[in-house]
């Protein structure tokens, strides 16, 4: 006869589950997977569809097969993994790389690790940079989009590339900075991955996440105001040589990690405090690596750091026991 197993009280329910807080996740990105297929075209969502049908698959088949589980695919969290991966991801990557990437995302650092709320790093994020290490080429390589309705588009490097490239060749940070304005870095395709083009949509997405309270907005929040201060400080000291604040904030990554990966809820910190170390942690690593890495990005790196510090940040800071005061 099985046993019927309840824990200590109390005991508190909500309307909210894994499936709601994915589908929210899902419906706050849309606005950046509109604008990337904007701009990006036909590739782009050839991108997006291998990305998101090879991570639910893979998920399925794991959990079928190997774990020997009921699917999980249900609760949409292989496809919000699909999504941020194709929004990681250049729009000329080739399908086999991008399968390749879902390969590690979803059974390497999703799936080895049991699934949903087990894995220690967010698995786009391994995907990633797994790709970036073993097809450099691909990776970062932007060429002309046409666009899915024939728009015009901006050539060349990422802005941050365009950086790092003429500071070496002994061009200032305020000639190089020149050829863009807040209009451009907000909504315009300067180059890069999916996710950056367009600022304003993923900090639409942000602001619905928060309305709905789906994330921890100081995460976000202390990921930004350091970035800020860190390059404010830089630049003061030497703007011929460091950027500054805004354009740090508007470029790379930055807003997608910060918005949509940092906060994941399985890879980040559960108090408030260890969130706003964990954010600035990230802020101030992706500072360091832009200014004196020889990568021109560093938010994915960060980030991943930092996951690795959290259960250190959840055993030092503590969420205040139910009841008490």
């Amino acid at each position: 006869m099985s046993q019927l197993t309840i824990s200590p009280s109390p005991h508190i329910h909500s309307k909210d589950s894994t499936t709601s807080l994915m589908r929210d996740v899902v419906i706050a990105l849309l606005p950046a997977v509109i604008c990337s297929f904007i701009f990006y075209g036909w590739r782009e969502i050839l991108v997006m569809g291998v990305s998101v049908a090879s991570c639910v698959l893979l998920e399925w088949v794991i959990t079928k097969y190997l774990l020997k589980k009921p699917s999980t695919i249900a609760d949409l969290s292989a496809v919000v993994t699909g999504v941020l991966l194709g929004l990681n991801l250049p729009y000329t990557t080739p399908w086999w790389v991008v399968f390749i990437g879902a390969v590690v995302a979803i059974g390497v650092a999703k799936m080895t690790f049991g699934g949903i709320g087990q894995n220690i790093w967010n698995p786009a994020l391994v995907g990633r940079v797994f790709l970036l290490v073993s097809f450099p080429t691909y990776m970062t390589t932007w060429k002309q989009p046409q666009g899915l309705f024939g728009l015009d588009a901006v050539s060349g490097p990422t802005p941050l590339g365009a950086i790092q490239e003429g500071l070496l060749s002994g061009a200032s940070v305020q000639d190089l900075t020149a050829a863009y304005n807040y209009r451009d870095l907000l909504f315009a395709n300067l180059g890069g991955s999916a996710g950056e083009v367009c600022a304003l949509a993923l900090l639409a997405g942000f602001v619905y996440l928060c309305i709905r309270k789906v994330i921890k907005p100081w995460i976000t929040l202390s990921i930004f105001a350091t970035v800020a201060l860190t390059a404010l400080i830089f630049w003061g000291v030497n703007p011929a040589r460091f950027t500054g604040p805004v354009f740090n904030l508007l470029t790379g990554g930055l807003i997608l990690g910060a918005c949509f990966m940092a906060t994941d809820y399985v890879t980040s910190p559960m108090s408030l405090w260890g969130g706003v170390i964990f954010g600035v942690g990230i802020g101030f690593l992706t500072m360091m690596i832009r200014y004196f890495g020889s990568y021109p990005e560093g938010v994915s790196f960060a980030i991943l750091i930092m996951n690795s510090v959290v259960p250190l940040l959840n055993r030092w800071f503590h969420q205040k026991k139910f009841g008490r005061k």
